[in-house]
């Protein structure tokens, strides 16, 4: 499946050097609308302002996780349907198991190259693309 790169994304960490980390990972698959934010509530003011068709987000951040701001988008209605991936340096079973239940679309274990970020952005909207099954009696 072929990625749209047009879409924009929003990388959401409160370390700088991961952000342009991702944003150059990003950049090499061909995307150019990136924009960041250093904390879930920069995170949601701008989702509020602009549609974004993936967020990328760190799960450790303070003040608010992101954890914490998946679960206020998911709970947003405006905003609720954006596809979601959490990156994190923990590989919790637990951590993917809550985020999962909140909502996530994907998870992402650092580090990570720009192939395994490539494919779990392919995986999410693979996923979003599957047709409904629908059967009719007749």
């Amino acid at each position: 499946m072929a990625l749209d790169s047009s879409m924009s994304v929003l990388v959401v960490d409160d370390y700088g050097t991961m952000v342009r980390i991702i944003r150059n990972l990003l950049r090499q698959l061909g995307f150019e609308d990136v924009d960041d934010a250093s904390d879930g509530a920069t995170a949601l003011a701008k989702m509020q302002g602009k549609r974004y068709g993936l967020v990328i987000s760190d799960w450790n951040m303070e003040p608010m996780t992101g954890y914490d701001l998946l679960k206020q988008v998911r709970a947003d209605p405006s905003i609720g349907e954006v596809p979601f991936i959490m990156v994190t340096a923990e590989s919790r079973t637990e951590n993917v198991i809550a985020a999962k239940k909140a909502g996530v679309n994907n998870y992402i274990v650092k580090p990570f190259n720009a192939q395994t970020l490539k494919a779990k952005i392919e995986a999410v909207f693979a996923e979003r693309a599957e047709p409904a099954v629908v059967s009719v009696a007749r």
